[in-house]
């Protein structure tokens, strides 16, 4: 599961971390991410790759779709397969945020997800604090 951009230099992955320590970050995001997949859906992702920039994080995913989704979309209820994400993306909230703050260290201010059926992406987004550009509005760490 190691689909990931290592070429980009090592400060992309915020606070100064060193091309290793930015590697591992990003291998226990997508690793987590896919994981949680596995272990709710039954099956995950084949494919992920993930970005830390600053104060955000983007894991994009492919191949997750199970059979039971992939019978919906061909049968022209694609619809009803991305309601169904979207339902289970909020659930598992706190699990994918979970996932970020061990990582990096750093608390999940913001999360976002998208699905995409042809061709079939997933994409989990990750706004991290601190970030300039919503500090002001943050309610204390609880």
């Amino acid at each position: 599961m190691r689909d990931r951009d290592q070429d980009q230099p090592a400060s992309t992955a915020g606070h100064g971390a060193t091309r290793a320590a930015r590697g591992e970050i990003l291998t226990a995001i997508s690793d987590g991410i896919v994981a949680l997949f596995k272990e709710f859906y039954g099956k995950g992702p084949t494919r992920a790759k993930t970005y830390y920039e600053d104060d955000l994080v983007v894991c994009l995913l492919r191949g997750g779709f199970t059979r039971v989704e992939e019978t919906l979309r061909d049968a022209g209820r694609g619809h009803e397969v991305i309601l169904q994400r979207m339902a289970f993306q909020d659930v598992m909230r706190d699990r994918f945020e979970a996932v970020i703050r061990q990582a990096t260290g750093r608390r999940v201010v913001g999360f976002m997800s998208g699905n995409q059926q042809d061709p079939d992406m997933l994409c989990e987004i990750f706004v991290l604090a601190p970030s300039d550009l919503i500090d002001e509005d943050l309610p204390p760490e609880s």
